[in-house]
């Protein structure tokens, strides 16, 4: 099969032909349709995350059609088109029973613990605790860029910060995370801001619907957004992963808020310094998210089959998967708005 592969840390990935992925017992093996391109991804290729060794296929933010099935899976068949959550979890221990996959201690990653999708064919173990069937219809860009950014806001503001309709949801970083919790915000009701030092960005989500949006290199974010709300914002969200926009938004916050934290802290972030007299004085809650287990995918695809949310808008760029260095690099820095999804394996 074609494949991307990290075969050196920040350098251009190697397009190649490797041996097709076997297909586990009680798994699957998935013709790829679309992949995502996700900042994660980029903390792959430049060598900070611990779980990948070279050479390594990036890649967890998918969906595609099933081509072959274990003969322990009991609910999926070849043709049947699939989406997974990037954590793939075993389905049998305690955190799986109670309902807490993305906890489970064994889990898989594609991308990460074993060979991503920036490839036509992806295993996917332990399937039927783990995959969701598209809707009918549904475009697989749109269904890929679920994969990680979208499944992952839907969780933070709904499993974790409960977002109530009237509260005010104050987005730090304006990357496909933070645009999918605006969208999904305003689908449940809620006000966004959003805060992001890109003005490209800002206009975006302007245009599709933020009530505001700040640049926090030109004005006090946090300031501005407890000015505007009558004393802070209910939930906030850090959609990077870094310490500037982790410390914006707590100080955002109004007393008994929620901040949730998103972003991926990654090589020097994971070590921050941040407001914790904020967090004392304003009684304040703060949520790590990561990911959403697999039965929650129904409630999520219900609402945009229902026409109660256009994450269309997500998708900027179908490209080829040759493309996916350039996409990868262009993490580096200030990135356009919108999502890349690697839609054509051929080239």
């Amino acid at each position: 099969m074609r494949a991307a592969r990290i075969i050196s840390y920040r350098a251009p990935l190697d397009l190649t032909n490797v041996p097709d992925p076997d297909c586990p017992p009680d798994g699957v093996v998935v013709k790829v349709l679309a992949c995502g391109v996700c900042r994660s991804d980029w903390h792959s290729w430049t060598g900070t995350d611990p779980d990948v060794h070279l050479p390594h296929i990036p890649g967890h933010e998918y969906c595609g059609e099933v081509v072959a099935a274990g003969p322990l899976v009991s609910r999926w068949r070849p043709s049947d088109l699939v989406i997974a959550p990037f954590i793939l979890a075993c389905g049998t221990c305690p955190a799986c029973a109670a309902g807490q996959q993305t906890t489970c201690p064994t889990q898989a990653i594609p991308g990460f613990t074993q060979p991503g999708a920036f490839a036509e064919l992806v295993a996917v173990p332990h399937a039927d605790a783990n995959l969701a069937r598209l809707p009918e219809g549904m475009d697989p860009a749109l269904a890929a860029s679920l994969g990680c950014r979208v499944t992952t806001a839907w969780h933070a503001l709904t499993g974790r910060a409960a977002l109530q309709p009237g509260e005010w949801l104050a987005i730090f970083g304006g990357g496909g995370v933070g645009l999918s919790a605006m969208l999904l915000a305003r689908a449940l009701g809620a006000r966004t801001i959003l805060v992001d030092v890109v003005d490209e960005k800002l206009a975006h989500a302007r245009a599709l619907g933020a009530d505001a949006t700040f640049n926090a290199s030109a004005t006090d974010a946090p300031a501005a957004i407890r000015a505007l709300t009558g004393g802070g914002a209910h939930v906030a969200v850090e959609a990077l992963g870094i310490e500037a926009t982790t410390v914006g938004a707590l100080k955002s916050l109004r007393k008994l808020g929620r901040m949730v934290q998103i972003g991926m802290p990654a090589g020097r972030h994971t070590q921050m310094s941040l407001p914790m007299d904020a967090v004392y004085s304003g009684q304040l809650a703060i949520f790590g998210t990561r990911g959403m287990p697999a039965w929650r995918y129904p409630g999520l695809l219900s609402l945009i089959e229902a026409g109660r949310v256009d994450l269309s808008p997500l998708i900027s760029r179908r490209v080829r998967l040759s493309a996916a260095s350039a996409e990868l690099a262009a993490f580096d820095g200030p990135t356009p708005p919108g999502v890349a999804v690697i839609t054509d394996f051929a080239g």
